[in-house]
């Protein structure tokens, strides 16, 4: 993926504070110790949601007081840390995450690295470009929550350098309506926005919460054509994505009979499908003659025919537009259009396809193995076995589907606990290597698990008997337990194998 891809979902942000209400759901100041107020806005410190990582302060004053701390992850050996929220099962969230780098390492750029949204890759983290020139970065996405807990992950990538740490300013996790992009399928999408923008404003204020339920940012778009302002309010709660009445408060327009062209975004867009939302209004007072009727054209392929747009406000959605390059957004009038089409505002995201799972078994059982745990490894969370490159420490998963925990490798990892039952339900697990823990309790069943080729629990705390059922494996030629607290010896089958090495 190039450099101007890893761009695409960054946006600047400005650094300056607005005064607006509390949003909804989880607001996030990372790394903070106490609630952080923004004119009335609140955000609360990470401590509860993540137990991973180092915390740091900028000596700034001149940014947000939630941009001021930061969290960040310098274990080079783990391959994830996530974040955990309670939510709803099948609901839809708007996920942002906020980054301003302030040299906190001593460095003079920003790492790379990338996001994970419940085990897909969401984007890279880039914010080279927006450090530079002073400001922050934010990505956005919206998701409908697989599990009752929505994990969202940084992680090392080919681009992180060793001496560098993956790190996060502020977070948000937003529950929206079930109207908002409801044309979109999330059981195989999540949408990453690329751009939303309100037009023909004359100034350079973003429009963000309290007018905006869900605290998304609209930017002002600015070109060469004319524009006006709106002179009767909008009922938005009517729209499907409820976008704010302050977005329809002025309009890109033309004169009677011309076509409206718009090259928007402003950038080039990565070959795929996308979600696009354009909103338009009447700007001129309520009266019989209040309307404008033209076609829309996105890239010269018809978006909707004989808009008919009055006071009242009129919102149309395309959900899978193949899109690449360039976007031309035409609006061409009728030829019984008393004035010229218009545009107040337009949303842009772009489809990213879920990534596989580990088989639900197996990711339950290593669930349970890691609540059994006194101290599990900090990269244990989120799915265990994706995306590729980024399973669990110590954990090996097939590289195709079904998605399976291959083999446990935590020799010599400190782990303390007991080896939870679970264990047996990863029947395809070959290799078990627990070797040099504290791990404690007795050795669970592990008859199901007839792939188990070795065994090493050695150097532990396990006590009481050997398991009989290690005797039922009949692929398993290698089992060290030596140094525990068990009694009796292995079972008999084992021992009479031939090719066994027991210890």
């Amino acid at each position: 993926m190039s450099a101007c891809v890893f761009l695409l979902w960054l946006v600047s942000i400005p650094l300056s504070i607005q005064a607006a209400r509390q949003p909804r759901d989880y607001l996030i100041s990372c790394g903070a110790t106490t609630e952080i107020k923004e004119g009335a806005l609140t955000y609360i410190p990470d401590n509860d949601f993540i137990s991973t990582g180092n915390t740091t302060n900028l000596k700034r004053t001149d940014i947000f007081p939630r941009l001021q701390t930061l969290r960040f992850f310098p274990n080079a050996h783990a391959t994830k840390h996530c974040y955990n929220f309670p939510v709803i099962k099948g609901a839809r969230y708007l996920i942002k995450t906020v980054y301003f780098y302030g040299g906190f390492d001593g460095g003079s750029a920003p790492p790379v690295f990338d996001q994970i949204i419940d085990g897909t890759k969401w984007s890279i983290v880039n914010t080279t470009e927006d450090f530079a020139g002073g400001g922050s970065s934010f990505y956005e996405a919206v998701v409908a929550a697989q599990n009752k807990v929505l994990s969202i992950c940084l992680a090392r990538n080919q681009h992180t350098s060793a001496d560098s740490s993956p790190f996060i300013s502020s977070l948000e996790v937003h529950y929206l309506e079930s109207s908002v992009y409801n044309s979109t399928n999330f059981d195989k999408a999540m949408l990453m926005t690329v751009a939303r923008n309100r037009f023909g404003s004359h100034d350079d204020v973003i429009i963000s919460y309290p007018d905006d339920i869900f605290n998304r940012f609209w930017e002002p778009h600015k070109d060469d054509s004319p524009f006006v302002a709106s002179h009767s309010n909008v009922t938005t709660s009517t729209f499907w994505n409820i976008p704010p009445q302050k977005a329809f408060a002025s309009a890109l327009t033309t004169s009677r009979g011309k076509t409206l062209t718009l090259n928007w975004p402003a950038f080039p867009l990565s070959s795929g499908l996308y979600y696009i939302a354009l909103y338009f209004q009447d700007s001129r007072s309520p009266s019989p003659y209040s309307w404008r009727v033209f076609d829309v054209q996105i890239n010269g392929h018809f978006f909707f025919q004989q808009m008919n747009v009055t006071e009242t406000g009129q919102g149309v959605v395309g959900a899978n537009w193949p899109l690449s390059g360039q976007v031309v957004i035409t609006l061409s009038p009728s030829p019984s259009a008393p004035v010229g089409p218009l545009i107040n505002a337009a949303e842009i995201l772009q489809l990213l396809p879920f990534g596989n799972k580990t088989l639900t078994r197996d990711a339950a059982a290593m669930e349970d193995l890691r609540k059994e745990l006194v101290n599990p490894p900090e990269d244990w969370a989120a799915d265990p076995c994706m995306p590729v490159g980024h399973s669990w420490g110590g954990v090996h998963c097939t590289g195709t589907e079904p998605f399976r925990v291959l083999s446990l490798n935590l020799t010599g990892y400190g782990l303390s606990g007991k080896l939870s039952p679970s264990i047996a339900r990863l029947t395809a697990i070959r290799h078990i290597w627990l070797g040099d823990n504290k791990f404690y309790g007795v050795i669970p069943d592990m008859s199901p698990l007839k792939a188990l080729e070795t065994l090493h629990l050695e150097n532990n705390q396990f006590e009481g008997p050997v398991p009989p059922s290690l005797g039922q494996l009949p692929n398993l030629h290698q089992v060290f337990l030596q140094n525990n607290k068990l009694n009796g010896s292995a079972p008999e089958p084992l021992t009479k194998r031939d090719g066994l090495s027991v210890r």
